[in-house]
């Protein structure tokens, strides 16, 4: 099969033909693995426009896979737009708790605990993503909750 003019090589990511031509990922019964990928890849993509049609499309998934990191970010991240932040930080701090290591994680979490008002625990998570990889997004998020807990400080 061919994928916008190439030869897709790795079985495992299927072309955006496979997941289209797969069975509706809310079709009951639906358990197959390329109905579960169809879901997530379309989740991913309406993330951040539709993130409750998102969460929608995840439910199947948090039911099947509660304990696979991916799913629990992509939901953490459908929950932080959809202004759900209390899920938000179970979905990550679950992905945390999972994968340690992972920065991006620690990044959104540290996000979500900003926006819930606590900041000592968003600089925290935000100390650790910017140590294990400092990019300028993730150093500008700690600097303005650093700055932030300075002046609530000086009240």
């Amino acid at each position: 099969m061919r994928a916008k003019g190439r030869q897709s090589r790795d079985r495992r990511v299927p072309s955006e033909e496979m997941v289209a031509e797969s069975p509706s990922p809310q079709s009951p019964g639906d358990t197959t693995g390329q109905g579960r990928l169809a879901a997530f890849r379309k989740a991913e993509e309406l993330v951040r426009r539709r993130p409750l049609d998102a969460l929608a499309l995840l439910k199947p998934l948090l039911d099947s896979d509660p304990d696979k990191p991916s799913v629990q970010l992509l939901a953490g991240r459908a929950y932080f737009h959809s202004a759900q932040l209390n899920r938000a930080e179970r979905a990550f701090t679950k992905v945390v708790e999972l994968d340690p290591s992972d920065h991006y994680a620690r990044f959104v979490l540290g996000r979500t605990l900003q926006r819930l008002g606590r900041l000592i625990e968003a600089r925290a998570q935000l100390r650790m993503a910017t140590a294990m990889n400092p990019v300028p997004e993730y150093q500008d998020a700690l600097g303005e909750v650093s700055a932030r807990v300075a002046l609530s400080r000086d009240d």
